[in-house]
C-alpha cells in the first residue's frame, strides 16, 4: 500500500532529477503576455443616414438629423438621393443641425432655380450646382468632413450611380434633375438624372460607405388616391410610383425606416419649410428607442467578437509558450511543478 501511495510523488520528483541531470540548466521563466494588452478596443458603431427624395419636402431631413444629434445619434456617413443629396452635401461639408437650419431658412429659392426652356427640361441646374458648391467652400466629395455619396440615374442605361468623388455641386445637381424638369446633366460621356428613379432612399450606399446602422429617411410622395395639384408634384409621384418596388425592396435593408408626416406639403412649396422641419424632428424623436436598441445590439455583438478575439489571443499566445520552454520546465510542467506558461 505504501508503494501505490507514494509512487506517482516519487516518481516526478525522479524525472524531475533525471531531466537536470542530462540537460542545460533551465531557461528563466517565460512570461505570457497579457492578452487584454494587445487586443484593440471593439470600434464604435458606425451610423449612417439615407437621405431620400422629395423635392421640397426635403427640409425635413434637417430635423431629423437634429433629433439624431440631440441625442447621441450623429451620423458618421451620409448617403443622399435628389433632395436628400442637398441637404447631404452640406452636412457632410461640416455644418452641424442648427446651422444647417440656418442655411435652409435662409435659402433664397431664387438662387437655385434657373430657367431655360430645353426639350430636356425646363431647369437648367447649374445654379443649384453653384450654390451648393458655394456653401460647402468649394471642396470635392472625397474632402468633405463626412463621407458622403449622392445617387443619381445614367440615363443610357439607367445604372444607379453613386458619385463619391469629384465635384460635389454637380454630383448634386446630377441627383437632383428630375427628369421633365430639370435637364439632364453631362458628367465624362454619359448623362444624369434624378437617383429617385433607381433609388428613392439609398439605403445600399449608406451601407457601402461602411455604415453598421443605417438610418432610412423615406419622404416619397405616394399614391394616395388623388392627383397632385402641381406640375413638380406630378412628375415626382410618377418617379415614386415607377421606383416604389424597388425602393421597398431596399427600404427593407434599412435597420430603422423614418418617415415624417410631409405628404401634404407641395413638392415646390418653400414657405413650408419650417413645417416640414418640425415634422422632421417629430418622426425622429418617435424613432429614437428603436434607433437605441438597434445600436444596443451592435454594441452586444461587438463586444462579444471582441471577448473572442481576447480568448483566442490569449490560447495563441499560451501554446507559442509552451512551445517554446526547455526540457526541464516541459518535464516540470508534466509534474504540476511549473506555471510559466498559466493563462493570464
Amino acid at each position: 500500500m505504501r508503494l501505490t501511495l507514494f509512487s506517482r510523488p516519487l516518481a516526478s520528483l525522479l524525472l524531475v532529477f533525471l531531466a537536470a541531470c542530462s540537460s542545460s540548466p533551465p531557461n528563466a521563466p517565460i512570461a505570457v503576455p497579457d492578452a487584454t494588452a494587445t487586443t484593440p478596443a471593439a470600434p464604435p458603431i458606425k451610423i449612417g443616414i439615407a437621405l431620400g427624395g422629395g423635392a421640397a419636402k426635403g427640409f425635413a431631413h434637417i430635423g431629423v438629423i437634429k433629433m439624431l444629434e440631440a441625442n447621441g445619434f450623429a451620423p458618421a456617413v451620409v448617403a443622399g438621393t435628389s433632395a436628400g443629396s442637398v441637404v447631404g452635401a452640406l452636412y457632410a461639408s461640416g455644418l452641424n443641425a442648427f446651422e444647417l437650419q440656418e442655411t435652409a431658412i435662409a435659402m433664397d429659392e431664387a438662387n437655385i432655380r434657373d430657367l431655360q426652356w430645353s426639350s430636356g427640361g425646363l431647369v437648367l441646374g447649374q445654379k443649384l450646382e453653384d450654390y451648393v458648391n458655394e456653401q460647402v467652400h468649394r471642396k470635392p466629395l472625397e474632402q468633405l468632413a463626412k463621407p458622403f455619396v449622392a445617387v443619381a440615374t445614367r440615363l443610357e442605361d439607367g445604372e444607379r450611380t453613386a458619385f463619391s468623388r469629384g465635384n460635389t455641386g454637380q454630383a448634386v445637381r446630377a441627383s437632383s434633375s428630375v427628369p421633365g424638369v430639370f435637364q439632364p446633366v453631362s458628367i465624362g460621356k454619359f448623362h444624369f438624372v434624378d437617383g429617385g428613379v433607381v433609388s428613392p432612399v439609398p439605403v445600399d450606399a449608406a451601407r457601402q460607405l461602411g455604415a453598421d446602422v443605417v438610418i432610412a429617411v423615406d419622404i416619397s410622395s405616394k399614391a394616395r388616391g388623388k392627383a397632385p395639384g402641381d406640375m413638380l408634384g406630378t412628375l415626382n409621384q410618377s418617379i415614386a410610383i415607377m421606383g416604389q418596388k424597388l425602393g421597398q425592396a431596399e427600404l427593407a435593408r434599412a435597420d430603422v425606416i423614418i418617415r415624417p408626416k410631409v405628404l401634404d406639403l407641395g413638392s415646390a412649396d418653400f414657405s413650408q419649410r419650417a413645417i416640414a422641419i418640425v415634422e422632421g424632428e417629430k418622426a425622429a424623436l418617435a424613432a429614437i428607442p428603436q434607433i437605441r436598441e438597434r445600436v444596443a445590439h451592435w454594441q452586444a455583438e461587438r463586444a462579444r467578437a471582441a471577448r473572442l478575439a481576447q480568448q483566442k489571443a490569449a490560447e495563441t499566445q499560451r501554446q507559442a509558450c509552451m512551445d517554446k520552454r526547455s526540457r526541464l520546465q516541459k518535464v516540470a510542467g508534466m509534474a504540476g511543478l511549473d506555471d510559466s506558461c498559466a493563462n493570464p
